[in-house]
């Protein structure tokens, strides 16, 4: 959008090139009018200098000389509308001589009077116009009055000083009269002129606005206060996914949910003048991913100071909640770590000399007995807990990526292969493959990538104890990823235990230790890539899993999801 010294340079240089046009035309009409008047005395194409024009051949001089200082001044005088008026009024005293030399006040020249303050209408503001129809009338006037009492003498036919009063009496009026039409002109024009700036000043102000709005790195929405959405800027598109075109006209209730309460709140906090709370909630992109926002709202004003809509601006909050609940989640690594050393001997060594005690019982014990029952029992128990426990250490000292060329497609075949023949499948489960026969090829750990897949596919399976269908499906996703969704018909879950999911050791819906899927985040997160989960209690839960296409150059000298946990675990002489 241009500045304000632009715009002012600009119509300067529009002024300057009429006022040139301006000096060069009043040269061109006066050497037309000169020769026009010669062929006119002449009374046929021969011209004869005899019937030459002197008195205008001296005014053209004349203008020639006031052409040439015009054109001087106009490069150092930057008070255009002065000099303007100064050559409407020299212009109006050469018509007055003109008048008199070339006969008397019948003189065919006082029509040039007329077409002088037309000209000026263009140039002129209306009083100015007005103002040099009333200084022409005045010349004609003082003209009038200096030939009745014989101070100047006309050179054409003598005139009675009843019919010459009549002339001027008609003359001025109608000069008036044109002064008046004309400054009339002159006002519409100076009216359309500011009309057209003002319009285009709102123009660059639209633009400017818009501008603004779409530069603002927080999503920005405006509505009425019935809700209805009227702008949608770039960077509400951009953490919502949804394009302005499918919202606007739209509800604010069916992006946001129903928010009414915090529209209320944040309304009465404005009229008792304090700051507008801030509120969080969850959007869900139009690609199923759940987004936590923040955001507050605000009255939106018209020009007349009255309550028109609401502003609602917001800004993108997943990464730091997930930040958050990541340093929650190295809090607890680190506090578990501190007793970690200790458990590994405390607990693993004796397991394992208690599990071989065992085992030398139960050849001494007949079969079907109590006893052997017992000892069978606790040899489960001891295998269970001795995994509970490499889990951990799995979890909490994990293997190095080896990334290589992975057919994603083939591998979730292969695992679902897997899962078809494992105990935990009944007749009542489907498992459909939805991966359809692309090939997709992307760098990872072929084996890391088996133990998300087959995790994911016996939590679900585990969440459907009454069967189910579960669907695996393969797609391409936006800005060169891979995109791997799990749907299942379980029972799923609330809010509360989707948030504490991926979180080691927490209360498992399908029976577990809780750490399976905390394995699965932390391979997600090596591999550069997002895991998302949504679910509702009673119709199932869907977990999308996204991961990056681009080849890596370089491998990770160590893995900085290695916390203070494995530090412990390496001093404390565990596995």
């Amino acid at each position: 959008m241009p500045s304000l010294d632009e715009n002012t340079i600009s119509v300067n240089s529009k002024l300057m090139q009429s006022i040139q046009t301006l000096i060069i035309g009043r040269l061109m009409v006066i050497f037309v009018l000169m020769v026009t008047i010669w062929i006119w005395n002449s009374g046929r194409l021969q011209l004869s200098w005899d019937r030459f024009p002197q008195g205008l051949f001296l005014i053209f001089l004349i203008s020639v000389g006031l052409t040439i200082v015009y054109f001087f001044l106009l490069r150092l005088n930057s008070n255009y509308t002065f000099q303007i008026t100064i050559q409407f009024v020299l212009d109006s005293l050469l018509v007055t001589w003109l008048v008199w030399r070339s006969g008397d006040l019948s003189s065919p020249y006082i029509t040039l009077y007329i077409v002088l303050i037309s000209v000026a209408s263009y140039f002129l503001r209306p009083l100015s116009t007005l103002l040099l129809s009333v200084f022409c009338s005045i010349q004609m006037i003082t003209i009038s009055i200096l030939a009745i009492y014989g101070w100047i003498e006309f050179t054409g036919a003598e005139q009675a000083t009843g019919k010459l009063i009549q002339i001027v009496s008609f003359n001025i009026v109608g000069v008036l009269v044109v002064g008046l039409l004309a400054s009339r002109l002159s006002d519409r024009r100076s009216s359309g002129e500011e009309l057209r700036e003002t319009a285009k000043s709102l123009a660059n102000l639209r633009l400017l606005h818009e501008r603004i709005i779409e530069s603002i790195r927080s999503g920005l929405i405006t509505t009425d206060l019935d809700g209805t959405i009227y702008t949608f800027n770039a960077a509400a598109t951009e953490i919502t996914g949804y394009r302005a075109d499918d919202f606007r006209g739209g509800s604010i209730f069916k992006l946001f949910g129903d928010i009414r309460e915090p529209i209320r709140v944040s309304l009465s906090a404005a009229e008792a003048g304090e700051q507008s709370p801030r509120f969080e909630t969850d959007l869900q992109t139009p690609d199923g991913f759940a987004v936590r926002i923040g955001y507050s709202i605000s009255k939106l004003f018209s020009e007349t100071n009255e309550a028109s809509g609401l502003i609602v601006t917001f800004q993108d909050l997943t990464d730091i909640r997930s930040m958050e609940d990541s340093i929650r989640r190295k809090d607890r690594l680190a506090a578990v770590g501190r007793v970690a050393a200790g458990l590994a001997h405390e607990i693993r060594n004796p397991l394992g000399a208690m599990r071989g005690a065992i085992q030398v019982l139960e050849t001494t014990a007949a079969a079907n007995t109590p006893q052997a029952s017992l000892m069978e029992i606790i040899l489960k128990e001891s295998d269970r807990l001795n995994s509970i426990i490499t889990n951990f250490l799995n979890y909490a000292r994990p293997a190095a990526v080896d990334f290589a060329d992975t057919n994603v497609g083939e591998t979730i075949c292969e695992v679902l292969k897997l899962m078809r023949h494992s105990p935990d499948i009944s007749d009542e489960h489907e498992l459909i493959d939805d991966t359809g026969e692309q090939t997709i090829v992307i760098p990872a750990d072929a084996a890391q990538l088996k133990q998300i897949l087959w995790n994911l596919a016996r939590n679900a399976i585990q969440a459907m104890p009454d069967g189910g269908k579960l669907t695996v499906s393969l797609e391409e996703a936006e800005s060169g990823r891979v995109r791997i969704k799990f749907s299942d018909t379980g029972r799923g879950m609330s809010q509360e235990q989707v948030e504490q999911l991926f979180e080691p050791f927490a209360n498992s819906t399908t029976g577990g230790t809780g750490l399976g899927l905390s394995i699965v985040y932390q391979i997600v997160k090596d591999h550069n890539g997002a895991i998302n989960v949504r679910s509702t209690e009673g119709v199932g839960t869907t977990i999308t899993i996204e991961l990056p296409r681009e080849n890596r150059t370089a491998l990770r000298s160590e893995n900085p999801k290695s916390s203070e946990l494995t530090k412990f675990l390496n001093v404390g002489g565990g596995e």
